[in-house]
């Protein structure tokens, strides 16, 4: 019997339940994973909250990002054999201890990382990754990315330092030196973060990347940055073309195009250079065990987390 996190109403971390089902089968065109871990995202905490409103009928299942190993693969399969170690990016249900995905939903492990790390990458990296391309985002830009110090935010900083970008981040006292050592420029919350980015880019603001959404990231770069097409969200989908910004991601109510999903899915194969060569960290915060999922979900909304939590079986 496979164990699979699940909740049957919206609420706080106590309405979590982790349950044994049936061992889920692939289909054709599925492979079917035994999950080393599973990263837990912002979205999971909406969606189980009600923040994000998602009507459901049922138990409904966690988690989208894992990686494990490949037990069995659907006839319809190639290019993937039982054995492989895989990212398993998009999934149905990925906090269990197996999955079943698409072909098109996996990406081969780095043998450089550990298994918490792989799962940690994910929506992270590949959301970072389609952002900054998206936004053209190179050599010589000044980039401002709001809440740097989120798994989200870390991503971007490195992508953008290692393509030549210079970084402002924001973040909070706590996490400066964090961001400085990814590569950013670092700066604070609160009154003034306008007069402040622009004290540290003297030279003005091409980009800025919002992980945070509140109206203070907002305001200041509309402040920064006039032409608002160079400004992208993935925290204030709901209010984006309201504002003339840019939207992804969790923040967007509009679906995946085509090419974004092969930006997301080019991501994994940039950062797996990144990590050879050692410019590429992956910050894993605390480790649960699956069967405390709750207090996981818990500790992320204490705002005391900095980098990812991740469940392993």
């Amino acid at each position: 019997m496979a164990r699979v996190v699940q909740y049957e109403k919206v609420g706080g971390p106590e309405v979590l339940e982790v349950v044994e089902v049936p061992d889920p089968t692939p289909s054709d065109d599925q492979v079917l994973v035994e999950v080393k871990a599973a990263g837990i995202n912002p979205i999971d905490l909406k969606l189980r909250s009600g923040e994000r409103p998602a009507p459901f009928n049922g138990p409904r299942r966690l988690g989208s990002d894992a990686a494990g190993v490949i037990l069995e693969v659907g006839s319809a399969v190639s290019g993937w054999a039982p054995g492989d170690e895989v990212i398993v990016r998009g999934a149905h249900g990925a906090d269990a201890t197996q999955v079943v995905a698409s072909a098109a939903q996996l990406v081969r492990k780095p043998a450089s990382i550990t298994w918490e790390q792989a799962a940690a990458l994910g929506t992270p990296v590949s959301t970072a990754y389609q952002v900054l391309k998206s936004l053209e985002v190179g050599e010589g830009t000044t980039l401002l990315v709001h809440a740097g110090s989120g798994a989200v935010g870390s991503a971007a900083i490195q992508f953008a330092v290692a393509w030549g970008a210079t970084v402002i981040a924001t973040g909070s006292e706590a996490n400066q030196q964090r961001m400085r050592d990814l590569g950013a420029i670092p700066t604070t919350y609160g009154p003034g973060l306008a007069e402040r980015v622009r004290a540290l880019a003297p030279g003005g603001v091409d980009v800025v990347f919002d992980a945070v959404g509140t109206d203070e990231a907002l305001d200041a770069s509309f402040e920064l940055v006039p032409d608002r097409s160079h400004i992208g969200t993935i925290a204030a989908g709901a209010r984006a073309a309201d504002l003339g910004i840019r939207a992804w991601a969790g923040g967007s109510p509009v679906p995946l195009t085509p090419e974004e999903q092969a930006l997301r899915a080019e991501a994994y194969q940039v950062v797996a250079g990144l990590l050879e060569r050692g410019e590429f960290t992956i910050d894993v915060a605390h480790v649960y065990p699956l069967d405390e999922v709750a207090a996981a979900h818990r500790d992320i909304e204490s705002g005391a987390v900095t980098g990812k939590v991740v469940l392993v079986p």
